[in-house]
């Protein structure tokens, strides 16, 4: 099975249940690192999630992957926080990002450059505007190559 495969078949596995459970799934990884294989899933919650939390979905998984066998090989499994510096995979993440400080790449240049932090003005699905300082850049959303909160310090 295809790495992508995969992950599409867990996604499908263990949304329902997260979404029962008032969470919500932001991203899988599947990944060799080393000689080890790694399976990660980053879920959240309005607040927060927490350790027992986690635990309690990575239980669930577990016996969603014995019962599926989705994965032929070995392989870790960890269930966490996306962190503050959570991925904005989805449209919708970009969506509920508006307001807050973002991190931006792009695959070709925009006004120069690759690379954007700064307030997420405004996002209508096909471009997303960040102000830099008192400069705002307008990233066509099909050219974005990838998207995060950012801390500010």
């Amino acid at each position: 099975m295809s790495t992508s495969t995969i992950k599409s078949s867990i996604e499908a596995m263990v949304t329902p249940y997260l979404n029962e459970q008032g969470f919500e799934l932001v991203d899988i990884e599947y990944i060799k690192e080393g000689s080890n294989w790694f399976l990660r899933i980053f879920v959240d919650k309005d607040g927060g999630i927490d350790i027992d939390e986690c635990g309690r979905i990575s239980e669930f998984v577990s016996e969603q992957l014995d019962k599926n066998d989705p994965i032929s090989g070995a392989y870790f499994l960890e269930v966490s926080s996306p962190g503050a510096e959570r991925p904005l995979k989805k449209p919708e993440d970009v969506v509920k990002a508006i307001g807050k400080h973002v991190f931006m790449t792009t695959y070709e240049p925009v006004d120069g450059s690759k690379e954007f932090e700064g307030l997420l003005v405004s996002f209508d699905g096909v471009q997303a505007v960040i102000r830099i300082g008192k400069k705002q850049h307008t990233l066509p959303y099909a050219k974005v190559a990838s998207a995060r909160l950012a801390i500010v310090f």
